[in-house]
């Protein structure tokens, strides 16, 4: 980091702030990196708000945000003062002794959701692994599952540890790591037939479905709404049957979709439902939340080693106060409303381009026509040209998940880049 960016972000103190020994070589990068991402060529140093700046000075509006993931954007001064705080004070202890501040994050979730005990962890995957555990056990033990199995939606993501990427239905991500967990099945999304026709198939003979584990909008599929009818019909099944209600609020949660929890769009309570990404705002932190009846977990039946320490909930705690604190609830509205307007205005003007705009709050989706050459990848690249970084939700859906502290003239620059991105490669 050179001495002209500390200068500009007076933020980060000069005598602490890590110094780049030498410029940045992609090549030398890729020779010690496995190669697990297809990154594109920007290499990222600073950021500030919802703008971020390269190796090479150059500015770009965020509207990534680490995949919806920094809530408050970068360098929030609130983060900022929290974790110089809590770093100076006790950044880590075991699981073994109480942690103050652990409660404290898990009382304001519990006071701001339909949750009543919380397990913190690391991660989305791991928050979907500990529900999935959480589901099992209740299985066994209250419903007397011998073998439970757990729908899924085809189309989904949960996580790419085993147990997570055999609950994704997406093929894609399953390749060459069989042989897969058992005990799931997919269905269709969006889909209450398809519910019902597994559940009379699985079990037949034996009562075998335990849980249903959807995500209130579906992110990686492609930016896709749950329909609130499906969701209720859902919810009805459950209560019905005693099988549990799982949601992955992964990257729908804390506050992107403009409530704090996806589920409130969808006129539900879960049973289960997980979250991450944006809980922490950027700093790693993952929880599986549930209503007390599902809590069957005991001593010695689940942990993690980092999970909930000192530092990443303080940081998540001062995250959830911000959001509250600053009424960023109705900004995500707002310029949610804003964002999907003008990418429809867009969409009018390139009817053989564009087939949809969807999505709720700050997670929203443009989807490319199925017949066309371009790709959602052709659009970020030339937005990215156009200093708006976007990131894809498949191959033919560019995803707009900005900071939720992101102002009208940013959310008006972005649609001026992708109009100008749509153009260039349209002309």
């Amino acid at each position: 980091m050179s001495v002209e960016t500390l200068v500009e972000n007076p933020q980060i103190p000069a005598e602490s702030a890590p110094v780049l020994s030498e410029a940045f070589d992609s090549a030398n990068f890729d020779q010690s990196v496995m190669s697990t991402y297809a990154r594109f060529s920007l290499a990222l140093e600073r950021g500030e708000g919802c703008r971020v700046w390269d190796t090479q000075g150059r500015e770009y509006l965020d509207f990534v945000a680490g995949i919806a993931t920094c809530t408050l954007g970068h360098a929030h001064p609130a983060m900022v003062e929290t974790v110089t705080k809590q770093i100076q004070t006790l950044h880590h202890v075991s699981n073994l002794y109480y942690v103050p501040v652990q409660g404290q994050l898990a009382k304001w979730l519990i006071d701001h959701s339909c949750a009543e005990r919380v397990f913190f962890c690391n991660s989305g995957a791991e928050a979907n692994e500990g529900a999935i555990k959480l589901a099992r056990k209740y299985a066994h033990t209250v419903l007397e599952i011998e073998f439970p199995v757990i729908l899924t939606a085809h189309a989904s993501f949960h996580g790419r540890t085993l147990a997570t990427i055999t609950a994704t239905g997406q093929p894609k991500y399953q390749k060459n790591f069989d042989p897969l967990m058992p005990g799931f099945h997919y269905v269709e999304y969006n889909d209450i037939e398809a519910i019902r026709n597994a559940i009379a198939e699985i079990d037949e003979g034996d009562r075998r479905v335990c849980a249903i584990m959807l995500e209130a909008l579906q992110g990686e599929g492609g930016v896709r709404p749950g329909e609130k009818e499906y969701f209720q019909a859902v919810r009805q099944i459950c209560d019905e049957t005693g099988i549990l209600l799982i949601l992955d609020e992964v990257q729908v949660g804390m506050g992107r979709s403009g409530k704090y929890w996806g589920y409130e769009n969808l006129g539900i309570e879960p049973d289960i439902f997980t979250s991450a990404k944006g809980l922490g705002g950027g700093i790693p932190i993952g929880a599986t939340l549930c209503k007390a009846k599902c809590d069957v977990f005991q001593p010695g039946d689940h942990a993690s080693t980092f999970g909930g320490n000192p530092f990443a909930c303080a940081v998540a705690l001062t995250v959830c106060q911000t959001l509250e604190k600053e009424n960023l609830l109705q900004n995500v509205q707002q310029r949610g409303e804003q964002l999907r307007e003008g990418l429809r205005a867009i969409a009018s003007k390139y009817p053989d381009k564009i087939a949809e705009v969807r999505g709720w709050g700050l997670i929203n989706g443009m989807e490319l026509k199925a017949d066309i050459a371009i790709t959602s990848a052709d659009i970020v690249k030339a937005a990215m040209a156009q200093g708006v970084l976007l990131v894809p939700a498949g191959p033919k859906v560019v995803r707009f998940v900005p900071p939720l502290i992101v102002s009208a003239e940013e959310v008006d620059r972005a649609l001026q880049a992708v109009e100008k991105a749509m153009l260039s490669l349209t002309a």
